[in-house]
């Protein structure tokens, strides 16, 4: 999943464990009060100048100050931001007495003085994170996706800021390029496969109108859409549009140098690119840069050893409930079911009509589950959802769903993007995938999140991998609490997906920690973790280059429901399932160890009433 929150943050906000100074006694409440208003002012005033040095966070919150900017993304500013990060938290601590605040205050507290000690282990890792290695955040797809599907443009103010933005582009992609040699000259070598990809979707951005012929490239389509909604909505003369259409135009035929040297540093690049066995153990202090990135996305201390081995445990334990299930169903095991839906559902291509049925079919079971949540959750989701189509820069064959939260005032949905290409998926498994993505996962979340009040806003942007993918899978779970499963097949691909998350911790540590070529990934994913042949390769090769993210899924979601366990044997017929949900996803995503803390405070509460 994309978090609505810049890589710069994200990483700076995520999560060795911590574990706060216990509590001493409270103050009195007036005082506390006090307190936790003057903290929360406080925090408020250092986001509000954090925000000014990240334009791109600021447009995701709704915010107009530097729209037609983009983010600094050199060494220099981030060296400068750690310096900033540090001087926050200790200003903080100087003015703070963290006693004197209430338990949701000293959360806060804490929280924000995570973010030093993050901001220095992302800045000492900023080698292995060049512009140009990710899977999932390359930046020669990322600008535009930003663009198409993160700057509105309500006003022409906002068209403007765009163009700007469009102008401002090859900057950025020259900044990429030289960051992404820097960690060549250092050893860190995207893999083939990873160029390959940038190859190709450098010329597809570049390729139609406004370059040549066929039809109208992503960004040009976006722009004139965009333009012509303002003149529609009377923002914006004939003539206005016209020369602003005219100098997007210019600025898009700008861009078209800018991705040839991209394609230029690619090819130079290809005949020395690494594959076959190229995870992080192939990499220049690449041990501890990987035990790092394992501390960052489940924000645990858990080993690579100890967290592949419970990836294997969690396999065993998924494939017996699948064989119970598919008994119960009348098969003999789970070998036997998978062969029925095979027959049931043989491979076939995505085509428009097999792509506007699964919309459909998706949108329609995220608005009816949507109308299951009253009984289990006290803070509802408020504004709309739409599951849509991957844009086509960024669209591969098996390639990973992910959510976007909505803006603060809700005129940007919350959306889930699905890939529609390659083979067309069993028909079951989009149940899950949707309440992962959308209801009661991370579109719910994320909507639940920016409408947060009377906290310091940094909180509603604040995003962990192994918080907010953890709740990802547990909404999976309780969609079959809440009946919103349509069969049983629905509900053995729940379990399938269950089983793919497990095989991931399998993967991520086999290929990072113990030596696992892609090959040998790609095989287990496929047979053991049940993807098909183009999704594994996906998938795996996602993993190659994020190392350790895909573990937070799993990591999370076993403290949620060893958590949940625990309230529920604590309190027996206290247990109060919409106050437990609400003390989870109403107050924002934190790190486990938080999380942990502040459940068994609400257990200990919840007993004395």
């Amino acid at each position: 999943m994309k978090h609505t929150i810049t890589a710069s943050l994200a990483l700076a906000l995520a999560a060795a464990p911590f574990t706060a100074a216990p509590a001493l006694a409270q103050a009195p409440a007036a005082t506390t009060a006090s307190e936790d208003a003057r903290l929360t002012a406080f925090l408020d005033g250092e986001f509000a100048e954090y925000l000014k040095t990240q334009p791109q966070l600021a447009t995701r919150l709704g915010l107009k100050e530097g729209g037609d900017k983009w983010n600094d993304n050199s060494d220099a500013a981030a060296k400068a931001e750690l310096e900033w990060r540090k001087a926050s938290a200790a200003k903080m601590k100087a003015q703070f007495d963290r006693a004197k605040l209430s338990p949701e205050a000293q959360v806060n507290f804490d929280i924000w003085a995570l973010e030093a000690t993050r901001a220095e282990q992302s800045f000492a890792n900023r080698i292995y994170r060049p512009p140009f290695y990710s899977r999932l955040y390359s930046a020669h797809s990322q600008l535009p996706d930003f663009l198409v599907n993160t700057h509105s443009v309500a006003e022409p103010a906002d068209l403007a800021n765009y163009i700007a933005r469009l102008r401002g582009m090859p900057a950025v992609l020259d900044l990429a390029i030289a960051r992404t040699k820097a960690s060549q000259a250092a050893g860190i070598n995207p893999p083939r496969f990873q160029i390959e990809t940038i190859i190709a979707g450098s010329r597809q951005l570049t390729a139609g109108a406004p370059y040549g012929e066929g039809p109208d490239a992503a960004l040009w389509a976006d722009v004139q859409a965009k333009t012509e909604a303002l003149v529609a909505g009377g923002k914006l003369s004939r003539a206005e549009a016209d020369s602003q259409l005219a100098a997007a135009r210019s600025a898009i035929l700008a861009l078209a140098p800018a991705y040839e040297r991209i394609i230029a540093w690619a090819e130079a690049s290809l005949p020395t690119a690494p594959s076959g066995k190229v995870g992080a153990l192939t990499l220049p202090g690449g041990e501890a840069y990987y035990a790092a990135e394992l501390k960052l996305n489940t924000t645990t201390d858990m080993t690579a050893v100890e967290i592949h081995a419970i990836g294997r445990a969690e396999v065993a334990r998924i494939e017996a409930e699948q064989d119970a299930l598919a008994r119960k169903a009348g098969f003999a095991d789970r070998h036997a079911f998978y062969a029925e839906r095979k027959r049931l559902y043989p491979a076939r291509q995505f085509d428009d009509a097999a792509r506007k049925e699964y919309l459909d079919t998706a949108n329609a079971f995220v608005a009816r589950t949507r109308t299951l949540l009253a009984p289990y959750f006290g803070t509802l989701p408020a504004y709309g959802i739409e599951v849509v189509r991957e844009p086509a820069f960024s669209e591969v064959a098996g390639g990973a769903a992910h959510a976007s939260a909505p803006s603060p005032d809700g005129k940007r949905p919350a959306k889930t993007y699905v890939h529609l290409a390659g083979t067309v998926p069993d028909p079951a498994a989009m149940y899950t995938l949707m309440c992962h993505e959308a209801i009661p996962g991370h579109n719910m979340q994320g909507d639940i999140q920016v409408r947060q009040q009377g906290g310091p806003k940094f909180r509603s942007v604040t995003g962990y991998v192994a918080f907010g993918e953890g709740w990802g899978l547990y909404a999976e779970a309780m969609c079959k609490e809440m009946n919103a499963f349509p069969d049983v097949a629905a509900d053995f691909m729940r379990l399938d997906a269950e089983l793919f998350r497990a095989a991931r911790l399998v993967v991520d540590t086999g290929l990072h920690a113990l030596g696992w070529s892609e090959d040998e990934a790609v095989t287990y994913m496929n047979t053991t973790g049940r993807q098909p042949i183009e999704r594994s390769r996906s998938e795996v090769r996602r993993y190659i280059t994020l190392p350790g993210q895909a573990t937070g899924y799993k990591i999370g979601m076993l403290k949620i429901m060893e958590l949940r366990r625990r309230a529920e044997a604590k309190l027996g017929d206290r247990f109060d399932i919409k106050g437990f949900h609400d003390l989870l996803i109403a107050s924002g995503s934190q790190p486990l160890s938080i999380l942990e803390r502040r459940v068994d405070a609400w257990i200990a509460k919840s007993a004395m009433n």
